[in-house]
């Protein structure tokens, strides 16, 4: 599976406030870790703790975590905001997940309620759950808000020199610390244009993205239009509308005002 750089990516990146390297709270979500058959952690007091230039971890207490099927590794590596982290190789049945787990066992004085807790490299173990619901990507952070509003407003996008996209009847999706999105309906969009890819990404708040790049002429845009479809309930309103990287297309017009564009990881290296 083709993957490309998500809105999780962009995300991760993006700072707390100065005064915060890290932030450490606990979350009311029942969360469990499955390894092969087994859950290998399940949790009512795990503890989110958020850092500059990464996303999101559960921390676990070592009681709710089956040590039984941990084994101590020599690795060791140091954190000058946490302090020196052990790692634990798992195994459940034939299956291995090698320094899959890390831990703090003796953190440094501002980190102490990190003591006697473990975390699991997400991408290491096969599946996540907050209460019952799969989840997907990382933990998700209570300070991430994505709205989706229904809109009247006129939008056209533009890419090479062609109009690929005409709605009155857009979505607009608002997600913290991200540009304002633009969802379409396909009955409105230049489809046939379109060239599906095999780029597919996640997003913790969203769902499994689909690409398509556009064709015009003898220019292709790759990967320039994604859909989620369908996502996850919580955006159900986004479900088989496609969306234009605004960092990417010549312009988007709302009520014929060119829009501006912030400079994202997806702008392309010249703009």
């Amino acid at each position: 599976m083709a993957t490309t750089m998500n809105e999780e990516a962009a995300r991760a990146v993006r700072p707390l406030p100065p005064s915060e390297h890290i932030r450490v709270e606990p979350s009311p979500r029942r969360v469990r870790v499955r390894f092969g058959t087994e859950f290998v952690a399940d949790s009512t007091r795990v503890l989110l703790l958020l850092e500059q230039g990464h996303t999101p971890v559960y921390y676990f207490p070592r009681e709710d975590v089956r040590t039984d099927l941990m084994m101590t590794t020599d690795r060791h590596t140091t954190c000058p905001y946490k302090g020196e982290a052990s790692y634990w190789t798992v195994r459940a049945g034939d299956r291995m997940a090698e320094n899959a787990v890390w831990g703090y066992p003796s953190p440094i004085a501002e980190r102490a309620d990190i003591a006697g807790h473990v975390a699991f490299y997400w991408n290491a173990m096969d599946a996540w759950f907050e209460e019952d619901d799969e989840v997907f990507v990382h933990a998700r952070s209570p300070y991430t808000r994505v709205d989706v509003l229904s809109s009247s407003r006129h939008v056209q996008v533009v890419v090479g020199g062609e109009i690929i996209a005409d709605t009155r009847r857009p979505r607009l999706l608002f997600e913290t610390g991200l540009p304002t999105r633009y969802y379409i309906p396909k009955l409105d969009v230049r489809m046939d244009l379109l060239e599906p890819t095999e780029t597919q990404t996640m997003c913790p708040y969203k769902g499994k993205a689909q690409y398509w790049s556009a064709r015009i002429g003898d220019r292709v845009f790759p990967d320039l239009v994604w859909s989620y479809s369908p996502p996850i309930p919580e955006c159900w309103r986004i479900d088989n509308l496609v969306c234009f990287f605004n960092e990417r297309v010549d312009e988007i017009l709302v009520d014929g005002e060119r829009q501006a564009v912030s400079k994202t990881p997806w702008s392309l290296p010249d703009s």
